[in-house]
């Protein structure tokens, strides 16, 4: 496993190796920046792009005018990013399992009768409407 660079925040550091993020497993790119702020940000390399390869998540950042802040900044962001990309896969994995379980339980017996009034309903309907009739 890579070593972070050591502008990466202790405890984000912490929450990257919890996430099981490699170092290696990131591509750290710095390019000029655009939108306001004239020659400055034409001409230096401030902005931090990150790429992590397993998921295809990417970040960028251009946020101060320092590179350093930037990439420290960057690192965050993607570790809060994956947190949540993982995240989001274990609750979609929960929720498909509530549904099955939702879908296979048994009905209570408040339901059951409901079901059979409406059912019993629905009968009665239908039979007052065929006796009437000579077509």
């Amino acid at each position: 496993m890579g070593d972070f660079p050591s502008v990466v925040d202790p405890s984000v550091r912490e929450r990257l190796i919890a996430l099981a993020v490699s170092a290696d497993d990131v591509d750290e790119r710095f390019v000029l920046g655009s939108g306001h702020g004239g020659q400055k940000i034409q001409k230096t390399s401030s902005s931090v792009w990150l790429r992590h390869r397993p998921t295809g998540i990417e970040v960028r950042c251009q946020q101060e005018r320092s590179q350093s802040v930037n990439r420290e900044l960057a690192w965050g962001k993607l570790a809060e990013k994956i947190a949540a990309a993982r995240a989001a896969v274990i609750q979609e994995q929960l929720n498909s399992r509530e549904k099955a379980r939702r879908r296979h339980r048994k009905k209570s017996p408040a339901q059951k009768r409901r079901m059979v009034d409406s059912k019993r309903h629905r009968a009665r309907r239908k039979e007052d409407r065929s006796g009437s009739g000579d077509w």
